[in-house]
């Protein structure tokens, strides 16, 4: 049985509010096509890190997305929200939460490869690592869409993460981004294609678009890949909604036919 999974596209500014309201109109237009997963991009709620503390320390941060897939009956994953670091740790972790339909959080994963470089577009230079702590285990989920693997933005650029995932048994990798659109434009399809070829998986991917501010543009161009390389769907660089199916049967043919795992 074939299983929709969808991905939105947004631009997300400061006010959380603002982006919330934003959101809820995707994320029903999301349901009213059938998705039965629907994936959200990186920091969805406020691309202004003024705001991740005080989100991060909300509940009812995670009550508003609990309550958006209990409304909807879908596996929902928030691409990227801030949460706490352990320890003492005055910095957050970027998290990829996953509400399951009845609205419980059942995963969480935390961002590995953090975003320090230099891009050369207005914002000049980015340092995730002064605002956020790096992750450091490989999460996968069995869902009924299938074994979905979790990664953020940059992890894209480290295949042995997307290898580790698909050895843990994935169908489906997310990739929620915010990727800058200096480097979405020289990179960001082929290394979706690229992923989704060499582990044999769907790739679902939600990016950014637009301004966000008068220094930070997201490239958009959110992309579902099937496991041949083939795009399902891709959006531009407005605001909204992509669907596919997915057909885990199609799938492990694939595998059989060409097998890239010797067990």
């Amino acid at each position: 049985m074939a299983r929709r999974i969808a991905a939105v596209q947004c631009t997300s500014v400061s006010d959380p509010e603002k982006n919330k309201r934003a959101l809820s109109v995707l994320i029903s237009e999301a349901a009213s096509q059938g998705a039965d997963l629907v994936l959200l991009p990186e920091m969805c709620l406020s691309m202004n890190s003024d705001y991740y503390q005080d989100l991060a320390e909300d509940s009812a941060t995670l009550d508003w997305l609990a309550a958006q897939a209990a409304t909807h009956s879908f596996w929902l994953v928030a691409g990227a929200v801030p949460q706490p670091a352990p320890g003492d740790d005055s910095r957050v972790r970027s998290a990829s939460l996953v509400f399951n339909p009845e609205g419980e959080l059942v995963k969480r994963y935390d961002k590995i490869h953090l975003f320090d470089v230099d891009v050369g577009d207005a914002q000049g230079s980015y340092r995730e690592s002064d605002t956020f702590s790096a992750g450091s285990e490989i999460v996968n989920i069995e869902t009924p869409v299938g074994n979905v693997g979790l990664t953020i933005c940059f992890d894209l650029r480290f295949p042995e993460q997307y290898q580790a995932l698909r050895d843990a048994g994935a169908d489906i990798i997310l990739v929620p981004a915010a990727f800058t659109h200096t480097t979405g434009e020289a990179h960001w399809e082929i290394l979706l294609k690229a992923r989704a070829i060499e582990t044999q998986c769907y790739v679902l991917a939600a990016n950014q678009c637009g301004w966000h501010d008068d220094k930070r543009r997201t490239w958009g161009h959110s992309m579902i890949v099937d496991p041949w390389g083939e795009s399902l769907g891709m959006l531009h660089e407005s605001p909204g909604v992509i669907v596919a199916d997915v057909d885990l049967k199609e799938l492990e043919n694939l595998r059989k036919k060409m097998p890239l795992t010797r067990m």
